[in-house]
Parts: structure tokens; C-alpha cells; sequence
């Protein structure tokens, strides 16, 4: 018997959808239920590499972790990854189709939708319970005729629908109805509850409104989800780092990441925000640069677009000056390419710009050619020397999505890769990376590099060290099973959960421990 379906929609992006998917993950799983994400159509350069080497959504592996579960490429068939203005890389079941203007784009849909649906049937086939994630709004008249994310994804499963609007932005009345409003007559049917996200106060004063809401729609009213503070899951929007948390203890270290045009893999960085002592600020311009002890340029969807960017703003010129005044750099992998002497791409596969000057801060050479490079890794530190003094020898992990083959010399290899999940790596290992002769400039394309906690703590000693300033020690690394449960707990007492059980088609008594 095929699994249940359930799906959060929600009246616009960044409302909290999947995050609520997250937590519904976590809560089925709690009971018991063997549960899988899915998200037909993601557009988001920030991604994640499967076991199989497949690239799909940072949220839905996210959503697979909250589930218990290994992620895999069908619980996001489509990723479309932005690289300019109305062009997108169109990745599908993990691998790269093309690159596509929207007109073209819409061509593709019948063969998108192919990948969408049976996708979505693997999965009903191996779980319990599917958490299926809308995109926008269901509600975008002019996209409606070939959406394959929304409703087309209800109405194929038969699925009830949550309708999920945010308080915290205003409007969510307005955004509730009005988008019920514009459904078809039988997308309104399949909306069976409305969710309010994000609010802050006292419920009572919104007690008049969800009676109007909810006798106005006749759809009830699942829940009133408060804003939390305390509870840290990976965003899949590159707009919540405009909303990024205040250290909690007064910071020793100001570190600086490059908020690029395409900037990719931006969770790469947040281990460092929750980091004690460690001041992590966003900027795009020269004058909000400072004197930071660390800049980060980090992965971007397009290299020499976002190079250029840096050169039209003075970024490029500013990071130099910082550089020869003792700041050390970090790139990672579209970083690690603008820090070498030249980047190419004579093929014209990121962008119409055949050939740029990097920073010239490490003596290397990109050029854009082959197939993308997606892999999971395991190594460790080789080398003993700058920022990387106190860390010799201990184990990374992480993966890597990137297009070129950088070369040069010069230049001490960082990192060993002892393991590729999905492609052979010699008895020896293979050498990673690059580090200059001061140890203060470095380039890796290991994405997830500062998670590995042993690595984070070394490399911030080292430049507190260098400042003659001392971190606070760091009681534990973030437990994300802990950041889960905290979630679902959270989400369970805010939303009806007989009601949304009802939905779900489960029995909430069903003992799933089976033989």
C-alpha cells in the first residue's frame, strides 16, 4: 500500500515552510512512522550532496536528517540553481541537464513533471507518511498553467494541504485569504488547515482574528506557531542572513563573509555564528569590511560574474589591502577559485565572460571544463603551519560541488581525502587545497569545512593567538538530533496534532516498531 501524503504550502516564500516540514519530519518520526521529505521543484544554490553523489536542496537533506533517514535524489527531482538574471542550472535527479532561461525552462516542465511524479511514488512506496513541501505560493497566476511544485503535486497525491503564512512580516490575513481566493474551486477543497507562522506576543490578541479567519474560509485553524530564538536548523534562504542572531557573549573575533550576488552553501558558515567570542557579519561593500580578522569568500553558483562584482564594488582591492595588513583569508570553492591568479571558462559554462584576474593571493590557475564535481569526502589535516598550526592530523569531512580543475604551485596542500563516498581515491589519498607560504591565505573546495568542530576551534585559537586575545572554551558541539526534538517539541504545542494525524491518514496509537 503506497504511503500517505501530506503537504505544506504556504502564501508566499520564506514563510517558514521548511521549517514546518522539518518539524512535522522530526514528529512522525518520534511516533514511530517512517517519514520522508519531498520538494518536487527547489530553486536555491544552496545544496547538498547525497551518498550516490546527487545534488539536491540543502532544506529537503535537512528535512531527511529531522526524519532519521538517509537523503537521496528523489526528495528534491528538480534543483534549479541560479546563475544570472532569468537563467538557472536546471539539475535533475541529482545531475546537471543544462542551463535554461525561463522560456526554455517552461519547455522542460513535461519532462520535469516525468521525474516529479515518480519520484514521489518511490518514495510513497518505501515510506509511511511523504512530507511534501510546496515553493511560493500556490497562488502565482501567472506560473499556474505549468507549476509541477504546488497544487499539481496535491491534486496528483490527493493530499491535504496546510496553508502556512507568516505574522511576523504583516498581512497574514490579507495572505491567508487572498490566496485562497485565487485557488481553483478544487485546490481550495484539498486545504484542509491554515497555519500562522512566526508570531511574537500574547496569543489572546489574536483570538477575534482566527475566529473571522477561520468563519470566513471554514478551514480551521491548525495552529499559532511562535517565533523561536534558541532552536538552530539550517535556512534554505539566502534572506535569512539578513536577519542573523547577535552574539550571545561579546565577541574577540570579527570575521567577515562576502554576502556574494550567487553566493552558494551559505550554512557553511554557521557554526561560526554560534561560535563564543566569534563576531560573523555579512557585507557587500568595502566600507563595512572594518579590520576583521577573518574574510571568507564563500562558494558561489558563478565564479567570474561574482568576481567581477567584487571588482566593480572595490572588494577585490579591499581584501588585498587587508590582507597585506595582516588579515587572513579563507576561500572556498568558488572563494578558493577567485583567490588563484586566473580564472577561465572558455567554454562559456557559467557565464558569457571568458577570462578574469583572481586576487593573485595564492599561485593558482581555474579553468571551467568536464562535468560537475559532487562528491561526499573524509580526510584530514596534512599540514602544521599558520592557520592551520594547531589542527595537524585531525579528521574533515564534508563534500564538494564544483565545476573546474584548479592547478599551480607553490603551495602546500591543507587536507588528504582518504574517501570519496561515490568514487574510488587511492590507497595514499589524494592532496586538497592550497595554503601559502605564511599559512595566513587559504583555498579548499571542502564545503561544511568549519562544522568539523576540532578544525573550527584550532583555526579561531590560532587567530586569537595572533591578536593576543582568548575564546571562551566551547562547552559542546551543536547536537542537531537535540535542535530537532527541541523544534518538534516546540511545533507540537502549537499546532492541533489530533487534527493534523486526522490529515495525515496515520493512526496516532499505530505502534510503527514492526517486524
Amino acid at each position: 500500500m503506497a504511503g500517505q501524503v501530506l503537504m505544506v504550502q504556504g502564501t508566499a516564500s520564506h514563510v517558514g515552510k521548511s521549517v514546518l516540514c522539518s518539524a512535522l519530519c522530526r514528529i512522525f518520526h518520534q511516533d514511530g512512522f517512517r517519514v520522508a521529505p519531498f520538494k518536487a521543484q527547489n530553486m536555491s544554490n544552496n545544496s547538498h550532496v547525497t551518498a550516490s553523489g546527487g545534488e539536491i536542496g540543502r532544506a529537503q537533506a535537512v528535512q531527511a536528517e529531522a526524519a532519521g533517514v538517509e537523503a537521496r535524489v528523489e526528495m528534491n527531482p528538480v534543483l534549479l540553481k541560479p546563475e544570472a538574471d532569468h537563467i538557472s542550472q536546471v539539475v535533475v535527479m541529482g545531475r546537471p541537464m543544462l542551463s535554461a532561461n525561463v522560456r526554455d525552462y517552461f519547455g522542460l516542465k513535461p519532462k520535469l513533471w516525468e521525474a516529479v511524479h515518480t519520484s514521489l511514488d518511490s518514495l510513497r512506496e518505501d515510506f509511511d507518511l511523504v512530507i511534501a513541501e510546496g515553493a511560493g505560493s500556490p497562488a502565482e497566476i501567472n506560473l499556474k498553467a505549468t507549476e509541477i511544485v504546488n497544487m499539481r503535486v496535491a491534486l496528483y497525491a490527493n493530499a491535504p494541504v496546510l496553508l502556512c503564512g507568516d505574522i511576523d512580516r504583516g498581512g497574514v490575513f490579507a495572505a491567508l485569504v487572498g490566496t485562497l481566493e485565487l485557488l481553483e474551486p478544487e485546490e481550495r477543497q484539498i486545504v484542509k488547515a491554515l497555519i500562522i507562522n512566526k508570531f511574537r506576543g500574547d496569543p489572546s490578541l489574536l483570538t477575534d482574528g482566527i475566529t473571522w479567519l477561520e468563519e470566513r474560509t471554514g478551514i480551521p485553524v491548525a495552529g499559532l506557531v511562535h517565533h523561536y530564538r534558541d532552536i538552530h536548523i539550517p535556512e534554505e534562504d539566502s534572506v535569512a542572513l539578513d536577519d542573523a542572531p547577535m552574539a550571545a557573549v561579546e565577541p574577540v573575533l570579527d570575521v567577515v563573509v562576502l554576502q556574494l550576488p550567487h553566493i552558494a552553501n551559505f550554512d557553511d558558515f554557521d557554526p561560526l555564528a554560534r561560535h563564543p567570542g566569534v563576531q560573523l557579519r555579512y557585507i557587500d561593500s568595502p566600507v563595512r569590511l572594518g579590520r576583521p580578522d577573518l574574510v571568507i569568500i564563500p562558494g558561489t553558483k558563478t565564479t567570474i560574474p561574482d568576481l567581477a562584482w567584487m571588482n566593480q564594488r572595490g572588494l577585490s582591492q579591499a581584501i588585498k589591502d587587508l590582507h597585506g595588513n595582516g588579515t587572513a583569508v579563507v576561500g572556498i570553492c568558488g572563494g578558493y577559485q577567485i583567490l588563484g591568479t586566473k580564472v577561465s571558462d572558455p567554454g562559456r559554462i557559467e557565464s558569457s565572460i571568458a577570462e578574469l584576474d583572481g586576487l593573485g593571493l595564492l599561485p593558482l590557475s581555474t579553468v571551467f571544463q568536464g562535468t560537475k564535481e559532487t562528491h561526499r569526502i573524509n580526510g584530514a589535516v596534512i599540514a602544521a603551519t599558520g592557520l592551520l598550526a594547531r589542527a595537524k592530523g585531525m579528521p574533515v569531512k564534508g563534500y564538494e560541488i564544483h565545476m573546474g580543475r584548479t592547478v599551480g604551485e607553490g603551495f602546500a596542500p591543507p587536507f588528504r581525502i582518504d574517501d570519496r563516498a561515490d568514487v574510488p581515491v587511492t590507497a595514499a589519498g589524494s592532496l586538497e587545497g592550497a595554503l601559502d607560504s605564511t599559512g595566513s591565505v587559504m583555498g579548499t573546495y571542502i564545503h561544511g569545512l568549519f562544522h568539523n568542530g576540532g578544525l573550527r576551534d584550532a583555526m579561531l585559537r590560532e587567530l586569537a593567538r595572533r591578536k593576543g586575545v582568548s575564546l571562551p572554551d566551547v562547552s559542546s558541539e551543536l547536537d542537531m538530533d537535540r535542535e530537532f526534538d527541541k523544534l518538534a517539541d516546540w511545533v507540537r504545542a502549537s499546532l492541533d496534532m489530533d487534527l493534523v494525524y486526522r490529515l495525515s491518514g496515520l493512526n496516532r496509537d499505530y505502534d510503527a516498531a514492526r517486524a
